[in-house]
């Protein structure tokens, strides 16, 4: 899988309606190895969002650059699977066309589309819902199809805008579980948007803590908890207490005007 070098990216946007520049991000050096899953996590308006779409090729930095692989990113590109917060599937279509869709845009046979579509369907555990419609699914389970989506690209990077940001609790934890499961098995490079600590402590290897905007790294933390990860056990709290202590801080800061 691949490896992600960050290097000095810097983003600045144009504020028309106010005639000046404002920088989302300020100096972001970061390297992600092949198969590690990164939880990026700060205060809302830090960059965190702006930097996962520089590393999808959505935005273009105004300063450095992003390489997958040693690769320049310049644009979006079937190596790198995005979910984002709503999974946007196309109604008309049913769970497994939707899965599909991306197979049939490349001119693969229906049988299989059905063929590839199911795998990812029984790895997500969607089994049954095959012809089932978006409107006849819970939140949780089109969530699974957006995730399924993306990993039927085979993609070597998988980028997540808080997916589970807009579930209920029981589910975003059902969730959160699934998806280190699929990751283990797939093996495949995650980079995650969130801003819960509880959920990055939970499903990442590392935690990229940001600094308001300009967004910057406040700290690298490397996290050596076995998985399935304990949330009531003393090295958990422990991290939780230290990241804690770190998001009040970073709040305390004032923003950039």
């Amino acid at each position: 899988m691949a490896e992600i070098n960050i290097e000095a990216i810097t983003k600045t946007f144009h504020d028309s309606s106010r005639g000046r520049e404002v920088a989302a991000l300020d100096d972001i050096n970061l390297s992600i190895a092949a198969n590690d899953f990164v939880c990026l996590l700060g205060p809302s308006g830090c960059g965190k969002s702006t930097l996962l779409n520089i590393i999808a090729g959505f935005e273009t930095p105004t300063k450095g650059r992003v390489t997958v692989d040693g690769k320049a990113v310049e644009a979006p590109g079937a190596d790198r699977g995005v979910v984002f917060q709503q999974p946007t599937l196309m109604p008309w279509l049913t769970v497994a066309e939707n899965i599909a869709f991306h197979l049939r845009l490349k001119g693969i046979a229906k049988a299989e589309r059905r063929e590839q579509a199911q795998t990812f369907i029984d790895l997500v555990g969607l089994k049954g819902f095959e012809t089932h419609y978006p409107s006849e699914l819970s939140g949780g389970m089109n969530q699974r199809v957006g995730i399924a989506r993306a990993l039927i690209m085979n993609p070597r990077v998988i980028l997540m805008d808080e997916p589970f940001a807009a579930l209920d609790a029981q589910t975003k934890s059902e969730m959160q579980e699934e998806l280190v499961a699929i990751w283990q098995r797939h093996r495949g490079t995650i980079v995650f948007v969130t801003h819960s600590v509880d959920e990055a402590l939970v499903l990442g290897n590392r935690i990229v803590v940001m600094t308001r905007r300009p967004g910057r790294i406040r700290e690298l933390i490397e996290l050596d908890l076995p998985r399935p990860r304990d949330v009531t056990g003393a090295d958990f709290n422990d991290m939780k207490r230290h990241v804690l202590n770190l998001i009040k801080e970073v709040a305390a800061q004032p923003a950039a005007a």
